[in-house]
C-alpha cells in the first residue's frame, strides 16, 4: 500500500465506494473535488486503487479539522485508517491543534493516534449531504 498527499493521477471514477451506509453520499466527482479543494489529505492507493482517504482543512497558521477519514469496507481492520491519520498528521505539524469530532464509538481509535477527549458541537444539514447544489424551482 503506498500512502499519496496529492491527487495527481488520481481520476474521480478511482474515489468510489466510500461513505457506506450513508443515505446521499457525496458522487465521486463531488469527493475528488472537495479533496482537491483541501488543505492536506492523505490517500491510501493498492493495484492502482483508492482504498482509504483522510482530509484536513485549515487556516494553515494556527489549527486544523479533520472531517474526513474512510477506508474501504473490504480494507479495514488493516491499519489503514491508522496510517492515514499518521500521515495526515505528519502533514499537520506545524500548526498547534488538530480536532476532529467522531462517533462516540470510534474514541478509543483516535485516543490510540495521541488524540483526547473534547466536548465537541455539530450541526448537520443532511438534505445537502451529498454536496451537490440544491436545483432551483422552475
Amino acid at each position: 500500500m503506498e500512502l499519496r498527499d496529492h491527487l495527481e493521477g488520481t481520476r474521480p471514477e478511482q474515489l468510489q465506494g466510500f461513505f457506506e451506509g450513508w443515505p446521499n453520499p457525496p458522487r465521486p466527482e463531488t469527493l475528488h473535488r472537495l479533496l482537491a479543494a483541501s488543505y492536506r489529505i492523505s490517500l491510501a492507493v493498492e493495484d492502482g486503487r483508492v482504498v482509504g482517504i483522510a482530509q484536513a482543512i485549515s487556516d494553515g497558521v494556527l489549527t486544523a479539522f479533520i472531517p474526513m477519514l474512510e477506508v474501504h469496507a473490504t480494507h479495514r481492520g488493516r491499519g489503514i485508517g491508522s496510517a492515514l491519520i499518521r500521515h495526515l498528521l505528519a502533514q499537520l505539524g506545524h500548526l498547534y491543534a488538530v480536532d476532529l469530532s467522531c462517533d462516540y464509538n470510534l474514541v478509543p481509535f483516535y485516543e490510540r493516534l495521541d488524540f483526547r477527549r473534547a466536548n465537541a458541537m455539530v450541526l448537520r444539514n443532511y438534505a445537502r449531504q451529498s454536496g451537490e447544489s440544491p436545483t432551483s424551482p422552475s
